[in-house]
């Protein structure tokens, strides 16, 4: 009888310590799981160099510590490599908000990539210039450079050669061999080709005097760059001028590196750094939050004074030290990438093997 009796007591504790071990599982896996939901990890694609370092060093830090529970995954890539890992996931989207020039973002548009903006969040839209607009609020521009002509200033001197003043200035004989210029790959490419055909009486349109004069710029050529990054070029004295972006020539200015940057006389396109959120996004509103917090006064100013890019929220106030370095978006032109883009596949593959295989 007693052995049975302690048999009883015996198994009457097992069952208590297994229904105490399934309680703390449950308990645990509720906490885990409302832990879980609670966190988001937010997938951002956007450039690499200076616009990473700025926004995971500033930008990301801040709107993390806005958004508890909130982690932002940056994703390094040029505009068209985000662009095309937008394509591949378009059943599936992975990321939640891609940072793209506004060629390649026209293309996403085109492809029913983005998805509108929610002005009950995003709501510094108010606060933007119209050129940071596209219809439907598919997407927006969140900075502006522009496209221009670049030069080494200590060897312009030492040549006693003007200060270049205009687009058809690269096809002067004198710089044969010391010219880096853009690729057709990369937005300056389409900038040089647009401007040569402004320049020469064509428009996007009549595209044949910009091809003319491209071709006589590229006898000067060292190279037809695919980077967007021709500061090595000037570094180690093999370049003394170059159709390039405001932002990077300053970057490289700052550095102490004696370099000019020029807007010619017939005009300088502008580029716009755009902000997405990406249709059927994993956390779409936590997308919209970001692209607001992106444009707001505080991002803004950061934009401008490490990258100079121009504000396109219209309360920002510029230090005077930073001025002369952001451009006046009022007076830079704003290509039609949707109809530049209709013609791209062409314009890409007449450069290509007409022009840039050629020299």
């Amino acid at each position: 009888m007693m052995k049975r009796k302690n048999y009883l007591v015996t198994l009457l504790c097992l069952l208590l310590v297994i229904a105490s071990a399934c309680s703390s599982t449950a308990d645990g896996e509720e906490k885990k799981s409302s832990s879980d939901k609670d966190n988001k990890t937010l997938m951002l694609a956007g450039y690499g160099g200076s616009y990473e370092q700025k926004i995971k060093e500033v930008l990301i830090p801040q709107f993390e510590k806005e958004n508890e529970g909130v982690t932002v995954k940056y994703i390094t890539g040029s505009s068209t490599d985000t662009l095309a890992k937008l394509k591949a996931q378009k059943n599936s989207p992975q990321i939640d908000v891609a940072l793209l020039d506004d060629g390649p973002q026209a293309q996403a548009r085109s492809f029913d990539l983005i998805a509108s903006l929610n002005e009950d969040i995003v709501q510094n839209l108010n606060n933007v210039y119209e050129i940071a607009k596209f219809e439907d609020n598919l997407g927006v521009g969140f900075g502006v450079i522009s496209t221009g002509l670049a030069y080494d200033k200590e060897k312009f001197e030492k040549n006693g050669w003007e200060p270049l003043k205009s687009w058809n200035d690269l096809a002067d004989p004198k710089f044969k061999g010391q010219i880096v210029l853009p690729s057709i790959a990369n937005t300056y490419g389409v900038h040089l080709l647009i401007m040569s055909a402004i320049s020469n009486g064509g428009s996007i349109e009549n595209i044949e005097p910009g091809f003319e004069r491209l071709k006589e710029i590229a006898d000067n050529a060292i190279t037809f760059d695919t980077t967007a990054d021709v500061s090595n070029f000037f570094l180690q004295g093999q370049a003394v001028a170059s159709a390039w972006g405001s932002s990077r020539v300053y970057l490289l200015q700052d550095t102490g590196f004696p370099i000019e940057y020029v807007i010619p006389e017939e005009g300088a396109p502008a580029l716009i750094a755009t902000a997405n959120v990406v249709k059927n996004a994993p956390n779409e509103e936590l997308a919209q939050k970001f692209v607001d917090f992106l444009l707001g006064e505080e991002a803004q100013q950061l934009f401008a004074e490490h990258l100079s890019n121009a504000p396109v929220n219209k309360d920002v106030e510029l230090d005077d030290s930073i001025v002369d370095k952001v451009q006046d978006i009022d007076k830079l032109i704003k290509i039609d990438w949707d109809l530049v883009n209709s013609k791209r596949a062409e314009w890409t593959e007449r450069v290509s093997k007409e022009i840039e295989i050629a020299n």
